[in-house]
């Protein structure tokens, strides 16, 4: 069973956590405990494989830093069931969940991890370290937005990336699409199924190739050239961009295409950095089907095995991998028992 802290507490989602002292306080407990599993994450992937492995009777430890990548944004979408829901929302249900069926939260940033005989140490801020027999890593992605004035403190709102995410609530609206290289287009592209008011802005993007400006053409994408060098915002709303020759293009929303910088940090110490993606966008630490990496007892999930996971994505991810270290622990579990049955059984007349 799990091991708590005498530091205990409630987190700001309601549900019981172990250590809840403040991350930089010297003083806080060394030894937070030994566990079947820690995961490092606490965002829909780590949390459901926390649910899955409660549910399969495994001490599980969830570390949590605190900065979901879906933050800023109001809602999120997609999820069956759960559309439209505040982010915060699932993070508390999935929190009371996972320590309902004895898994524990700790709240802090995980910082390394290093190999410790049969399992891991892992290295909390604040002092703090935890056991573990096997590691899961979900600790996702940081969006890194264009350098444009502007785009940061509109982020999640009228300033969108995901059509599937966002598309539904600006459909129909004029839309800019802002291309800071190839990949712009294809964007654009996307984003003309919800609304036929769209337009490409360059930026700093290369002029798209003649079989692009076809395509372009034929959907009714207006492109316009020049470096968009700021926001234009009436009354808290996006009114449009401005050009660096001072023209303004009128748009009620602006897609962009952040790059996602995996936070795999504590990945690090065991040899384990990103690489890029398949698909061209981002990196990833590689894994097979289940998340596990090639470093054997350490599996990853959610955004930093697939930075383009949207949030159901992301929990399933972390279920699938929970089922399979479960798996693996089972198997762990019986080559030891079969050892020590053998071993007695040598000793019996």
């Amino acid at each position: 069973m799990t091991r708590e802290s005498e530091a205990g507490g409630v987190d700001r989602y309601g549900a019981a956590v172990v250590g809840s002292v403040a991350p930089d306080d010297a003083a806080a407990v060394e030894d937070v405990g030994s566990y079947d599993v820690v995961v490092v994450g606490g965002g829909p992937a780590g949390l459901s494989a926390g649910l899955v492995l409660g549910r399969a009777r495994r001490s599980v430890l969830v570390v949590d830093g605190g900065r979901p990548r879906n933050a800023p944004a109001a809602h999120l979408h997609g999820f069956l069931s759960r559309d439209g829901a505040p982010p915060g929302d699932l993070l508390a249900a999935g929190r009371r969940e996972v320590t309902g069926y004895g898994g524990a939260v700790l709240e802090g940033r995980a910082l390394s991890a290093e190999r410790d005989h049969d399992g891991f140490t892992v290295a909390i801020e604040g002092g703090r370290t935890a056991r573990a027999r096997r590691l899961l890593v979900t600790s996702g992605v940081t969006d890194e937005l264009p350098d444009v004035p502007g785009i940061a403190s509109r982020w999640g709102r009228d300033v969108v990336h995901c059509p599937y995410c966002h598309g539904w609530e600006i459909r129909g609206q004029p839309i800019g699409v802002l291309a800071a290289d190839p990949f712009g287009v294809r964007q654009a592209l996307l984003f003309r199924q919800w609304s036929e008011r769209l337009t490409l802005l360059l930026h700093t993007a290369p002029r798209p190739t003649a079989e692009q400006a076809e395509q372009l053409a034929a959907r009714g994408i207006s492109v316009v050239t020049g470096e968009v060098t700021g926001l234009d915002i009436t009354e808290d709303r996006l009114s449009g961009v401005r050009l660096r020759t001072g023209e303004l293009v009128a748009l009620r929303a602006l897609a962009v295409a952040p790059r996602p910088v995996p936070r795999a940090d504590v990945l690090a110490s065991l040899g384990l950095v990103p690489a890029p993606h398949p698909s061209g966008l981002g990196a990833h630490i590689a894994a097979d089907p289940t998340g596990l990496t090639p470093v054997p007892g350490v599996w990853v999930a959610g955004n930093l095995a697939d930075p383009h996971a949207n949030v159901l994505g992301s929990a399933a991810s972390g279920s699938i991998a929970a089922g399979a270290i479960n798996a693996d622990l089972i198997a762990e579990d019986l080559h030891r028992a079969v050892r020590g049955y053998r071993a007695g059984a040598a000793t019996r007349p």
